[in-house]
């Protein structure tokens, strides 16, 4: 049986006296792919961030690798895509990733960088200026910049956001890459069929609370809209 790589137990997460998350307790094994979805102000860039250690529960604890996300042991062995690209728009694609390279200690910053700038198919544009790309363009060097470090566990919101079909493909093949080489994933998502294509597991939150959570089904495949139908709110 696989490790746990994402343990979520009991959190709650409260802005004032609104419980943003309620109760949410969830468990990802290594290797494994979580989507999350949920209508707009459903809680789900709050639980990532969470995960991530960017945010702290008001109740309950997250474990990332049996360790606390806000450790330094385990936040280097995440990759986070937030709604902030976190690039530098008078870098090039690059000196950018060269830089992210050398604050995470890698051994080979130029190397790890031009692997990945090939890898999201933005080896072309390698000497751009980040300022003068597209919003599609941006959000790959920015997956590229999550990915910079071999994580092993990608905590992912909104991935697909801003990407044409052929970036689309692009992202789809390297995270089927890096869960092949199992790595663990939890993305949040709009976009179901891309997402459903990947994930072994999906998460329903609504209002708040985890309504599903549970492996992904052909049912879900053929229909993306099928979890909203039958658990989601009206």
């Amino acid at each position: 049986m696989s490790a746990v790589a994402v343990d979520c137990a009991g959190v709650w997460k409260f802005y004032g006296d609104f419980p943003a998350l309620r109760d949410i307790s969830f468990q990802v094994p290594e290797g494994r792919c979580l989507a999350l979805i949920g209508r707009n102000g459903a809680g789900k860039t709050t639980l990532l961030r969470i995960l991530a250690g960017f945010s702290r529960a008001g109740r309950g604890q997250t474990k990332i690798l049996g360790t606390s996300p806000r450790e330094a042991d385990a936040r280097r062995r995440i990759g986070f895509l937030g709604h902030g690209i976190a690039i530098y728009d008078e870098l090039s694609a690059l000196e950018n990733l060269r830089l992210f390279g050398k604050l995470y200690g890698l051994p080979d910053p130029d190397h790890a960088a031009r692997h990945w700038l090939e890898r999201t198919g933005l080896e072309r544009v390698r000497d751009g200026l980040v300022r003068e790309f597209s919003r599609g363009m941006r959000q790959r060097l920015a997956v590229a910049r999550a990915l910079l470090h071999n994580p092993s566990v990608l905590l992912l919101d909104e991935p697909f956001t801003a990407l044409d079909d052929r970036a689309i493909t692009v992202l789809q093949s390297v995270l089927r890459d890096a869960l092949a080489e199992g790595r663990t994933v939890v993305m949040s998502t709009h976009q179901l069929r891309e997402a459903l294509e990947l994930a072994t597991d999906v998460g329903l939150i609504s209002r708040g609370r985890l309504a599903f959570h549970g492996e992904r089904t052909p049912e879900m495949l053929s229909d993306p809209g099928w979890v909203y139908a039958r658990y989601g709110e009206a």
